[in-house]
């Protein structure tokens, strides 16, 4: 919680190789240690959904393959109290899962003191793990952009878009989250949807959405920020659109938000900021993090690779073996795919399509007519 914070940031400190190059010298395999804070965890419904997303996230990264051991520190009073965060995800203390409180541990300097001993235990565990070579299906790679720009949409995100298929096609799995980003342009998901399950439940979420800014007094085309407009992005409509390119044109085989146990293209409900969606993601299983820019974004979630809009490099084609390799699997999975997208029928997506061609309509000549000072459409 906030309270352990700095207590969290001395222990890591302590590992840093800038700060104490010896402290790690004998563990050449470990990458480092890190402390992952929040401020959260007092001041919070015990029983309210704002206190299951910070447990659910919080287990996120005590499982994430991407830690060999964890260490969990907490004030002692707290409503989060670890107990409940272990209890609530199936955890418990172990070899590589410790926790403890400043409370119980006599203050700040004793609390640092141990947790500095307690990870010099783990440490030589850490050291004996070896990298090896592993299939693509082990990659879940969350998808984000931020600093968009009127150029996003046709090049760094179809560009991901376009990797995005080939990691599905060798079975690995691509997060697409910022559910505010997919307004306007959820058709283009929901006629990609393995079942009418999986379609309706992205529909939902945006309603949910839509109801949440009405609850505030505002409006999903608030997303675009300052940056977005100046530079070509007017409307939420136009953001969306090059959002969801980031996804390629596989099947969409999950909506959820919670951990991610499905292959394939999925998508997770988050809201429309960077930091706190990706946050998500990474709690959800993603290995990796795929960030385009446009104007620039120094937001860094590691492992993270970023993409500049302006960087021809980025867009290229695959080789022409796995060019072909590509089609003749979609050809395999072709009748497949269409057995598992019949309860969802084409003249439901079609339904879906034109409401939301509809209401994006409507949302166009409505800012139209509040620029040239008219009144609104009735």
């Amino acid at each position: 919680m906030n309270c352990s914070a700095t207590v969290a940031r001395a222990i890591a400190d302590h590992f840093r190789r800038d700060v104490h190059p010896d402290a790690l010298a004998n563990y050449p395999n470990v990458d480092g240690v890190i402390a992952l804070t929040h401020g959260l965890g007092c001041g919070i419904d015990m029983q309210g959904e704002g206190l299951q997303i910070l447990r659910r996230t919080l287990s996120g990264y005590a499982v994430h393959p991407n830690f060999h051991s964890v260490l969990f520190v907490g004030l002692g009073c707290e409503t989060n109290q670890i107990s409940g965060v272990l209890e609530s995800s199936g955890l418990k203390d172990g070899e590589k899962l410790k926790s403890f409180t400043i409370q119980n541990s006599g203050g700040t300097r004793k609390t640092i003191e141990r947790g500095i001993a307690l990870v010099k235990e783990m440490l030589a565990d850490a050291n004996r793990v070896q990298r090896e070579p592993v299939p693509a299906s082990h990659l879940i790679v969350g998808l984000q952009c931020g600093g968009s720009d009127g150029y996003s949409g046709i090049s760094a995100n179809p560009a991901l878009g376009a990797a995005v298929d080939k990691l599905v096609a060798y079975g690995g799995t691509a997060i697409l989250s910022e559910t505010p980003e997919v307004y306007g342009a959820e058709h283009l998901l929901t006629r990609r949807a393995v079942s009418r399950e999986v379609g309706e439940k992205l529909l939902a979420r945006i309603k949910w959405w839509e109801e949440y800014c009405a609850r505030n007094g505002a409006a999903m085309d608030n997303n675009p920020s300052a940056g977005n407009k100046v530079s070509g992005l007017t409307t939420i409509l136009e953001k969306s659109l090059g959002a969801v390119a980031k996804g390629g044109r596989r099947i969409l085989s999950r909506s959820t938000s919670t951990r991610i146990d499905a292959k394939g293209f999925v998508l997770m409900d988050s809201p429309g900021y960077d930091p706190m969606s990706a946050t998500g993601q990474v709690a959800s299983g993603a290995n990796l993090i795929c960030f385009t820019t446009g104007r620039g974004s120094a937001y860094g979630c590691a492992p993270s690779v970023a993409q500049a809009r302006d960087q021809p490099r980025l867009v290229g084609t695959a080789g022409r073996g796995h060019g072909h390799q590509l089609r003749r699997r979609d050809r395999r999975q072709r009748d497949d795919r269409s057995a598992r997208r019949a309860d969802f029928p084409h003249d439901a997506r079609l339904r879906v399509g034109r409401a939301v061609e509809e209401r994006n309509a409507r949302i166009r000549t409505e800012r139209v007519r509040a620029i040239a000072g008219l009144g609104a459409v009735t």
